[in-house]
């Protein structure tokens, strides 16, 4: 790759952060009633250049979608990392998950729940009708965690998939009910989902030369 080529590459890559955090502020701001209109004027372009780097509301959603879950597996590795007991690193997974949903609620209702088409103006993204390859990301990077530090027996890499989507689908269930009910303290949800994910979990030995649960 010539000079040149990597110049250009390396502006358009700037340039395409610089919008996507401009659509996060939008998203921020305006949560599911996002528009391409209101993105394309916070970053003081016309929505054409919106749609060049991105193709389409679809592209930029998916591109706002990866941006969020690359942070959120990210901090949720580093829960699973953390130097403390077992039960400890799963109520800090669980409380990662809920935390961050809970700081940018416009965020998580923006990229995994259902629009209210009657709300919805023309230029309104299709929110929530892509949040299932965001739930089945998660279920998998999670089943790999699980697989590689737990030894669950006979058929251990399968189990560790059902674990996994089935700890996420619990967490996004549970966390969307509290989010919008907020019936107890999010310490409590937390210690509530641990003592239902405990039992199994803490009868389970380290997989044999992985990096520990």
């Amino acid at each position: 790759m010539g000079t040149t080529e990597a110049t250009q590459q390396s502006a358009a890559h700037r340039r395409r952060k610089e919008l996507l955090e401009a659509a996060d502020r939008v998203v921020l701001r305006d949560g599911p009633k996002a528009s391409m209109n209101a993105i394309a004027a916070e970053a003081g372009i016309t929505k054409p250049i919106l749609y060049r780097h991105f193709g389409d509301k679809g592209g930029l959603y998916r591109a706002l979608a990866k941006r969020h879950t690359d942070a959120l597996l990210d901090a949720l590795r580093a829960a699973l990392d953390a130097p403390a007991e077992r039960r400890e690193r799963v109520e800090a997974t669980l409380d990662t998950y809920l935390a961050a949903i809970e700081a940018r609620p416009q965020v998580y209702r923006f990229l995994m729940h259902p629009a209210d088409e009657s709300q919805q103006p023309e230029q309104a993204f299709d929110v929530g009708l892509h949040s299932a390859p965001l739930l089945r990301r998660l279920g998998e990077e999670l089943a790999k965690v699980i697989a590689e530090r737990v030894d669950l027996g006979p058929d251990s890499d399968q189990l560790a998939r059902v674990w996994g989507h089935g700890i996420v689908g619990m967490m996004h269930a549970a966390g969307d009910w509290w989010l919008g009910e907020r019936p107890c303290s999010r310490e409590r949800l937390v210690s509530s989902l641990a003592d239902l994910l405990w039992g199994r979990l803490a009868a389970s030995g380290n997989r044999a030369g992985g990096p520990g649960f």
